[in-house]
């Protein structure tokens, strides 16, 4: 078994985690060195370093700061690397920590991060995931059992400061064009609760109040919550500083296409083991701007799929044009409806929906003005046929059963 290089004590904060860090920042040092051909593993926190509790109450989802997310252990240094270089990390193998098999999924407050659908579901939910081995089930969505495709929502390599510069900039820039929305449109810098692993004093507060926030992906890989970037994977990531600093974490046991939660799939702490190697010049040689990829080899063995549809015509009847977001919500929308009439409640389903391995398509971008996007549910994961038959729905869950909830404080 390759090396632990990075250990994580899930009793532990993960601000004690000298090789710990939630802000992007090229002045962060590398809490580890390895040679190209290494092969290592590395452990992780959950995304909000342990803030979510495995019980029946959302108030932590309710109440949690999402200025200190994600917690991302690294980074990792390659010897060799230099700007300008491809980092190849190979995706050997990945898995949830012996002393935490279980996971989460939830839905923001609408003022507190809110997602994809807040609009419909502004109070803060959660449901609670047990592993089986490679399978998952929740108490909190009964008639669903399915296989999970572990992979990190989370990886990249540090910005130079250019590359730094140019987020802040253009992110500060957007917040600004509608300063008071909520949820917000971007997250900017947020000092008080940065950790910048190993940096210390003046360098580590100059470098905390300039440090990007985890949230979004962006040209160095990022919070890009590819589903197939599962054991087997290879990722080619633009190497922007010396060493590279690789780093990663937000880890899934299973997630949806879009993971339309936010606080989206089945997030869990974990571990990665993984290979690097390095492929010199390679960002001028293959004209990259931002990382590629080859998925995982093995994926969940679905094949009979319930496919719904939407298009650019938003829920109060207002035309987009060629909108593939607006299209998308409409086929999630549409996929929720359809499963509510066998008894789920919408928050259920919304949260099946960013948790199962559900696939998201972009069907059609040219047919002026109606984008089409389709959601692809995998009928094999219920207890019961969803089909549409003749008969109709067959009520199949008891009501009264419904996702933990947190209103928001007076």
């Amino acid at each position: 078994m390759a090396d632990t290089l990075i250990s994580v004590d899930l009793a532990q904060s993960p601000y004690e985690n000298e090789n710990i860090h939630n802000r992007w920042h090229p002045d962060i040092p590398m809490a580890v060195w390895v040679q190209p051909g290494d092969e290592f593993v590395l452990e992780t926190y959950d995304w909000t370093g342990g803030a979510i509790q495995n019980d029946d109450n959302a108030a932590d989802v309710r109440d949690v700061d999402l200025s200190t997310v994600h917690f991302l252990s690294g980074p990792v240094g390659v010897r060799g690397a230099q700007p300008g270089d491809l980092l190849e990390v190979e995706l050997l193998d990945i898995g949830a920590k012996p002393d935490s098999q279980w996971g989460f999924n939830g839905f923001f407050s609408r003022n507190n991060g809110g997602g994809f659908l807040t609009e419909h579901f502004p109070h803060a939910q959660k449901s609670i995931w047990d592993f089986q081995g490679m399978f998952t089930s929740s108490r909190h969505i009964p008639g669903v059992n399915f296989a999970g495709l572990i992979h990190p929502g989370l990886i990249g390599c540090l910005p130079d400061p250019k590359l730094l510069q140019e987020w802040n900039r253009r992110e500060v820039d957007f917040i600004a064009t509608q300063p008071d929305r909520v949820p917000p449109l971007a997250n900017p810098p947020c000092a008080p609760t940065a950790h910048m692993g190993r940096l210390a004093g003046a360098a580590r507060d100059k470098a905390a109040a300039e440090g990007a926030r985890t949230v979004p992906p962006r040209e160095h890989g990022g919070n890009c919550d590819i589903k197939d970037l599962s054991r087997g994977a290879k990722v080619y990531f633009p190497v922007y500083v010396e060493g590279a600093g690789l780093s990663v974490g937000d880890l899934h046991f299973s997630q949806g296409d879009g993971e339309i939660t936010f606080c989206g799939a089945i997030e869990m702490a974990g571990w990665v083991h993984m290979r690097v190697k390095l492929i010199k010049d390679g960002v001028a040689k293959y004209g990259i701007r931002n990382p590629i990829f080859k998925p995982s080899p093995i994926t969940p063995n679905y094949k009979d799929y319930l496919i719904f549809e939407g298009i650019s015509v938003d829920e109060q009847g207002r035309q987009h044009y060629l909108d593939v977001h607006v299209a998308y919500r409409q086929a999630c929308l549409n996929a929720i409806e359809y499963l509510k009439k066998f008894g789920y409640s919408g928050a259920q389903a919304y949260s099946l929906l960013g948790t199962a391995p559900v696939q998201g398509h972009i069907s059609g971008v040219v047919d002026i003005p109606n984008a089409c996007a389709t959601l692809w549910l995998p009928t094999e994961i219920f207890d019961f046929d969803i089909n549409p038959g003749a008969a109709g729905p067959k009520l199949e869950i008891a009501g009264g059963v419904d996702l933990p909830i947190a209103y928001d404080k007076p």
